[in-house]
């Protein structure tokens, strides 16, 4: 028998090698797709052989701190056309113009559309989805659908913020907690031939949604319903631009209420508010439009700097204590002004306030004494607590969109510009940021985080997340803080913000008007910022009233606002009032009820004036009033001063 040469040999062996190699990688291949990829590819193949329509989520309610809902979900219906089952279009169209109230020819172009699903109506009535199902015309489908609800409309309106049509958060807590709200949309899974018709005889497979989580506020509903009430009557008062309040408890940084007005309702919140504007809207480019309403959006409370006057003094004065620049009974003089390198630069009070002692200064508000105590820390030092106070840095407050202070870059601060600094003027900050400043300065000197959101709970009510904001920097002293509450009372009871007194409780403050840029426009700003009790501060209160029409001090209208919200809200915390002897022999505490003086003649309101014990300013020369402060009906104490501004009769 001829033996096979060593060539065939070889070429045998070569061809059983490659043999070899490719039954082993066919085996490894075959083993890789179904061992490896097979879960992978098994889901490909279900996904091509079946249609699937979204079953969205239930969004997680957002509630106040004692469990009220601020923004929950309502069922409703979205209806849509499945292309292939259709066997009556000219039904499915009529049926549909019936029921959803919708045209002919946009209806008729969504059916002739040739998509396996195609969305008619999102976010349609519970009660018109049962009825299209019931009607059950091949080619319709209803599926149920969640619509996000605000049940206070306006209240919040710019802290709570609103989702889109996606059910996604857009502004305010609805976008920064928007990952623990939103939930896990289910599906409707049908069996489809390759032209997308139901070959499943009906049988369909549903993977439920998963509803999202709640979160618990730190908002309480009365206190913030009080302040929006309080600065919606001043806003209308004065006529002013806008205006804010932000009430917080300076231990914690907890915000009970921020309240921003004008405001718009979450429920339509892309319908503008300025009537103008809604006249105008129709002409408006895309570009405007989109303008207009982030401005309508805007939380002006963080999202926004001015520069804070008078209420910065607090922080000037808590640098000059804690660094012992000055003390309590040094004296300044005031002749009405001071020369500081080439300019002159006054006081409020023209004819100046004399000799007086740094607590009556700050007391007075007096700006000589600032500009003395700043240019005793120097530049640097004045400076380091800018920065301690957190002026250069976000606060962290859980909403988007916060702003930072501006300063001067600390190489271009001159003798001026320290000075000015020193009352508040030529930097701007925000809100939140002073009254997070003002806290520390209250709470022992500790620089708390401001917040909103506290905890999440699931639909069982279990606490599945707490937010820790516990970490706290102390800036300054105990007793710099313990000073300064003392001092800051003494401005409510003895000094500019004595229009905050409030018979029985112990309230601290400042007071505040800003002269807007540019300083020609005589525009303001009045605030007041205050707190209470003032030896052991559980609530602090920032308002602003942007450009008010008439008199514009922050002492005498923005101090009697947080006079009235701390009258309703401090009862309603479980502070009570303890009434000094002398209090106590006041007749009827809070009762004396302001009449509407306007147009009557100063020679008649002399007269009441007296008979309601309210004590008298006169703003103007004449005899008619023109306007008043407190405003009409407003209930005050005894003693107050009621502010009348007089023109002459005869003028127009």
């Amino acid at each position: 028998m001829h033996k096979p040469s060593i060539m065939v040999k070889k070429r045998l062996l070569f061809f059983l090698s490659v043999v070899t190699v490719g039954i082993s990688g066919l085996i490894f291949r075959v083993g890789y797709i179904q061992i490896v990829q097979g879960d992978f590819l098994k889901a490909k193949a279900w996904e091509q052989q079946t249609r699937d329509r979204l079953i969205a989520p239930q969004r997680g309610t957002i509630y106040d701190r004692n469990g009220v809902p601020l923004a929950q979900n309502a069922s409703v219906s979205t209806i849509s056309v499945i292309h292939n089952q259709i066997q009556d279009k000219d039904k499915v169209i009529t049926t549909l113009m019936d029921v959803l109230g919708m045209n002919y020819d946009e209806i008729k172009a969504k059916v002739d559309r040739v998509v396996a699903l195609e969305r008619i109506q999102s976010r349609v009535d519970k009660e018109i989805g049962d009825e299209l199902r019931k009607r059950n015309i091949p080619g319709i489908v209803v599926d149920e659908d969640s619509k996000r609800y605000y049940p206070h409309r306006n209240l919040a309106s710019h802290v709570l913020g609103f989702v889109g049509k996606d059910n996604q958060g857009i502004i305010g807590l609805e976008v920064k907690y928007d990952e623990y709200l939103k939930g896990m949309p289910g599906k409707i899974l049908t069996e489809a031939d390759a032209k997308g018709r139901d070959i499943s005889g009906g049988i369909q497979q549903r993977i439920e949604p998963l509803p999202g989580n709640h979160l618990v506020t730190s908002i309480d509903i009365v206190i913030q319903q009080y302040a929006e009430q309080a600065l919606e009557k001043v806003l209308q008062g004065k006529e002013a631009k806008k205006g804010s309040i932000i009430i917080m408890n300076p231990q914690n940084g907890e915000i009970l209420a921020m309240a921003n007005k004008p405001d718009f309702d979450l429920n339509e919140p892309f319908r503008i508010q300025d009537p103008l504007l809604q006249n105008q809207w129709s002409q408006l480019s895309q570009e405007k439009k989109a303008d207009a309403l982030n401005q309508m959006w805007r939380n002006f409370s963080i999202n926004d700097t001015y520069e804070p006057g008078s209420t910065f003094k607090i922080v000037t004065s808590t640098a000059g204590l804690e660094e012992k620049a000055v003390r309590l009974n040094d004296t300044f003089s005031c002749p009405g002004y001071r020369i500081v390198a080439d300019r002159r630069i006054r006081c409020h009070k023209v004819g100046g306030h004399g000799t007086q002692t740094f607590v009556e200064g700050v007391r007075n508000s007096c700006n000589p004494v600032f500009m003395d105590t700043a240019e005793r820390l120097g530049a640097e030092t004045f400076y380091k607590y800018m920065k301690l106070f957190g002026f250069h840095e976000k606060t962290g407050i859980d909403v988007p969109g916060e702003a930072v202070g501006i300063m001067h870059n600390i190489k271009k601060v001159g003798p001026v510009e320290l000075a000015t600094m020193s009352f508040g003027q030529s930097f701007q900050i925000t809100p939140l940021q002073l009254i997070r400043a003002g806290a520390a300065i209250v709470n022992g000197g500790y620089l708390i985080t401001p917040h909103f959101g506290t905890r999440i709970i699931n639909q069982e009510g279990k606490v599945i997340k707490t937010f820790d904001y516990n970490k706290k920097q102390q800036i300054i002293s105990k007793e710099t803080s313990d000073a300064m509450r003392k001092i800051l009372e003494s401005v409510v009871s003895e000094g500019t913000g004595h229009r905050t007194y409030l018979p029985g409780y112990r309230i601290g403050g400042k007071t505040a008007t800003s002269e807007k840029l540019p300083r020609s426009s005589r525009k303001y700003i009045a605030s007041f910022l205050g707190f209470a009790p003032a030896d052991d501060p559980q609530v602090m209160a920032l308002i602003l009233i942007d450009e008010p029409m008439g008199i514009y001090y922050g002492g005498t209208v923005a101090a009697p606002v947080i006079k009235e919200v701390f009258e309703n809200i401090l009862p309603y915390l479980g502070i009570e009032p303890q009434y000094t002897e002398q209090e106590l022999k006041l007749e009827s505490i809070g009762e004396v009820q302001i009449p509407n003086f306007v147009q009557q003649s100063l020679t008649d309101v002399k007269k009441e004036a007296r008979a309601l014990g309210l004590t008298l300013e006169v703003l103007g020369e004449g005899n008619l009033v023109k306007e008043q402060f407190p405003l009409p009906n407003e209930r005050v104490n005894q003693g107050t001063k009621l502010i009348v501004y007089v023109e002459p009769q005869d003028k127009k």
